[in-house]
Parts: structure tokens; C-alpha cells; sequence
């Protein structure tokens, strides 16, 4: 049997822009990617604080060490710039090894979304 269990977390980061001219997807400071594991192209679920909405994107790569959470295309409308947000992704695991799974969580600072 098969779970899925969450493989990655950047808790609680501040929505930077919204940019809703953009294909889709929300794009995430390479810094976070890369401690919280997530890669471009990775589905990821979004889960908005401010307002309850959740919805689910891709990630795209945005500038190491800028502090950039940018909502894309139309998943733009789900957020405003200084919104607090979660975004997960999740791996699909054998039960046995889903036991003894340990995700990556980051829990960056809120107000410039750098790594502590």
C-alpha cells in the first residue's frame, strides 16, 4: 500500500507580489527550494492564513536570497502582497517507509521571508 505524506513545508512566508498577467504558478526564493527540498516544476498546495483560500500550482524559481513569493496567472487572485501563506508539497510512500519519513520544514522569518 501506498500513502501520501507531506515531503515538504515553507511555513508561514509573506506574499510578496501577485502578478496576474503571468502563465501560472507561484514563484518561491531559491533559498527556501532549496531548505524546504521543493524543485521547479513540483506541484505544491497553498494554503492562505489570511483568508482560508487553498489551491494548488507549480513552483518556478525565483532569485536566491530576494525574500520572493509571488503568486502567478490565477492563482493571483487568491492572495494580496503581505498575505501569510503555507506552501506543501507531498511524496507518495510505501506505508512502511511513510512510518519513519521526516519532511523538510522551514519556518522562515515572516517579515522578509529569510532563512533564520
Amino acid at each position: 500500500m501506498q500513502i501520501q505524506v507531506v515531503k515538504s513545508k515553507i511555513h508561514r512566508v509573506k506574499v510578496t507580489g501577485a502578478d496576474l498577467n503571468y502563465i501560472g504558478s507561484i514563484t518561491i526564493d531559491e533559498a527556501l527550494m532549496d531548505a524546504s527540498n521543493i524543485i521547479e516544476g513540483e506541484k505544491v498546495s497553498i494554503v492562505n492564513i489570511n483568508n482560508g483560500e487553498r489551491f494548488e500550482t507549480y513552483a518556478i524559481k525565483g532569485e536566491h536570497n530576494s525574500g520572493e513569493i509571488t503568486l502567478n496567472g490565477p492563482a493571483a487572485r487568491k492572495v494580496q502582497p503581505g498575505d501569510i501563506i503555507i506552501i506543501i508539497s507531498y511524496a507518495i510512500l510505501e506505508f512502511e517507509e511513510a512510518k519513519s519519513f521526516k519532511p523538510w520544514l522551514v519556518f522562515p522569518n515572516e517579515n522578509d521571508n529569510s532563512l533564520k
